[in-house]
């Protein structure tokens, strides 16, 4: 069983004590290639994930600006990544978008660099990784305005499936983690239950949203196998046809052989 975990933030300092011991126990557990999360804590380091992804052939990275971080873009910042996403390692810019649940940066700037990024991911011929918290509309509205020429994915999708449906009309892949296995997210389940079998993609968005059995726990790749066994139940097929189809997804929208 060969499973991706299409997001993950192995940069994290949380991992500082093992990072190779978790990079290892995902391979262990069956997880085949990770895509790590180059937001990082911002610019002017654009690079985190990357740095992660160059020694190892089975980890790829994305780089952006997180929304939480609107405030610290430059116009240099976009010169740097617009290189960077020319790196063969880079999949995706991202994770991108909007959060009205912090508010770190002013909202008007989210907006600004968001397009920016959208615009940018047009120009490298990349798709976007969204992060969207209280701001689904927006976020939609800006993606429709800029288009979505080469797709996306919506990471740790939280919607229910008015919200799938609006996402997959889009284009977006959705993207599913620990929150599914969690008791009161119906939902969720609800959407993943009906999500086309070609938009389907897991995550672990470690170190956060452990699943069930290992909530509140540090999260780490190899506990996808819990979000992909969930998704086998609530799909009433076998965790294996998870692994391939969600596999087969990843490696088809990033052109992966």
């Amino acid at each position: 069983m060969n499973l991706v975990d299409s997001h993950c933030h192995l940069d994290d300092e949380k991992f500082d004590a093992d990072r190779d011991a978790v990079i290892g126990r995902a391979r262990t557990a069956g997880v085949e290639r990770m895509m790590a999360i180059g937001t990082g804590d911002g610019p002017p380091d654009l690079e985190a994930a990357l740095r992660l992804a160059r020694p190892h052939d089975f980890i790829y990275a994305t780089v952006g600006v997180h929304p939480h971080d609107a405030a610290k873009a430059t116009p240099g910042t976009f010169e740097k990544l617009s290189q960077l996403a020319n790196e063969p390692k880079v999949l995706a810019i991202g994770e991108i978008g909007l959060d009205y649940h912090y508010d770190f940066s002013p909202r008007n700037v989210q907006h600004r660099i968001f397009a920016r990024q959208l615009e940018l991911a047009a120009a490298a011929r990349k798709p976007i990784v969204i992060h969207t918290r209280e701001a689904w509309a927006d976020t939609l509205a800006l993606v429709r305005e800029h288009g979505l020429p080469f797709g996306g994915i919506m990471h740790c999708f939280t919607g229910g499936p008015k919200e799938a449906e609006e996402a997959l009309d889009v284009g977006f892949h959705l993207s599913f983690g620990g929150i599914l296995t969690f008791p009161k997210a119906d939902d969720i389940r609800e959407a993943a239950a009906g999500t086309p079998e070609d938009r389907l993609l897991i995550e672990t968005d470690s170190p956060y949203l452990a699943p069930i059995p290992h909530r509140g726990k540090r999260n780490e790749p190899a506990f996808l196998v819990e979000t992909a066994r969930r998704l086998a139940q609530l799909r009433a097929t076998p965790i294996e046809n998870i692994a391939a189809i969600t596999t087969q997804n990843f490696n088809r929208l990033f052109q992966l052989g």
